[in-house]
């Protein structure tokens, strides 16, 4: 079988894993790309993004090419779930724009994927392969070995693991467990004229309520309508936690079952076919072992209620690029800077995000009481609480301000 040695090895050929590859290479140094599946692609249809991330986007030289196919909606509506009153609004016009630099965006996954792709085939330092099923590594304070399931081997100066939630790479690291929050989420697009009634094509919609709520946005230029419904499990929470025993159709429609007429039409036009559990992990103290350094969700996997796993694998890219740039072959010195302005970010992304979840889906009257109406008091143009996430960071500080990297890109 093949032994191969590279400078920089990037296990992941996911969003994360394209966007590092991409990040590092644009920053001069060659990159070899392992992905397991037969092709590069995503599964799951929307994402969100923060203006965090649009200014990574820009930072990797693709915000111009994702543009044209995302959509920038005129505002975020939150929504009571039973009786379809309208919560708060945030607005994503000119003022919430001139206040971050960058648009709010919703997209298809699929679509950054491949401009990431297409930007990754066109550098003439990335290299990618598919098919690459990491088995183990050895990892050595000078560098790491990796094998793979068909017995290819591969030597690497460095050693990125970006290979998702359920990391292989990971327990060289921390050894730890995914965590399940007993919530399970159905999703999928339809043509956005049949979401109508429930969102508008240039909004984002937030239906929350006790125990559930359903998100929805236009993607692919405003022709589809993208829905996710998360509900938590009854049986999950019983003790029927082995899969297929819990998350399934008729939990899905009993949880909705007191949901206002809307909320229930659009979880009728959602796919039965597959759910995704969702998990998080508790933040850890580190994420370098010798020469691997985890990012992207094998690193700070996060539940979905900012809207930041995406983005925050992205900021990872573009710092980590600017980090092993400036310190050329010192790569410990890169990695242990890189870990020191981007855990405690994700870190606070991580633990954020449970609590803002068990807000939606509180049943707790007192809670909900309290929760509707401090939410009905903000001003829809309120950004305070959103800076600490959204706005750019000061110099020298980590991603998403980006300012420290922005001189610094080769093309």
């Amino acid at each position: 079988m093949s032994d191969t040695t590279v400078p920089v090895l990037v296990v992941g050929g996911g969003i994360g894993g394209l966007a590092g590859a991409l990040s590092i290479a644009r920053h001069g140094r060659r990159v070899h790309v392992l992905e397991r599946a037969e092709e590069f692609g995503e599964i799951g249809a929307g994402l969100q993004f923060g203006p965090n991330a649009s200014r990574a986007l820009a930072a990797l030289g693709v915000f111009d090419d994702i543009r044209p196919l995302a959509v920038a909606p005129r505002r975020a509506v939150m929504r009571d779930a039973v009786d379809g009153k309208v919560l708060t609004t945030l607005d994503f016009g000119a003022a919430f724009e001139r206040r971050y630099g960058y648009p709010y965006l919703v997209l298809h996954r699929g679509d950054l994927l491949d401009a990431l792709l297409a930007a990754c085939r066109a550098h003439e330092l990335v290299t990618l392969e598919t098919r690459r099923t990491v088995v183990d590594a050895e990892v050595r304070p000078d560098g790491a070995t990796v094998v793979c399931s068909d017995g290819a081997v591969y030597r690497a100066e460095a050693l990125i693991a970006a290979d998702g939630l359920h990391s292989t790479l990971r327990g060289k690291v921390v050894r730890d467990t995914a965590v399940c929050s007993g919530y399970a989420a159905y999703r999928g697009t339809v043509p956005m004229d049949r979401a109508a009634g429930s969102v508008e094509p240039d909004e984002v919609a937030l239906w929350v309520g006790p125990g559930m709520h359903i998100i929805q946005y236009p993607v692919r230029g405003g022709e589809l309508c993208n829905q996710v419904a998360v509900f938590r499990s009854e049986k999950f929470h019983s003790g029927h936690t082995e899969p297929g025993q819990w998350g399934t159709p008729d939990e899905l429609d009993d949880a909705f079952a007191g949901a206002c007429e809307p909320v229930r039409a659009a979880v009728s036009r959602i796919g039965r076919d597959r759910h995704w559990p969702m998990y998080d992990r508790v933040p850890t103290g580190t994420w370098i072992n010798g020469r691997l350094l985890l990012t992207g969700d094998a690193a700070h996997p996060m539940l979905q209620y900012l809207g930041q796993g995406a983005c925050q694998a992205l900021e990872d890219a573009v710092e980590l690029g600017y980090r092993l740039a400036r310190h050329g072959a010192d790569v410990d010195t890169a990695y242990r800077e890189f870990e020191a302005v981007r855990l405690p970010r994700t870190a606070r992304c991580q633990t954020s995000a449970r609590p803002w979840g068990e807000l939606w889906h509180t049943s707790d009257p007192l809670t909900v009481g309290l929760r509707n109406r401090v939410l009905a008091a903000r001003e829809p143009d309120d950004y305070t609480e959103l800076d600490w996430l959204y706005a750019a960071a000061v110099p020298g500080t980590a991603a998403p301000g980006l300012t420290a990297s922005a001189g610094a890109v080769v093309p």
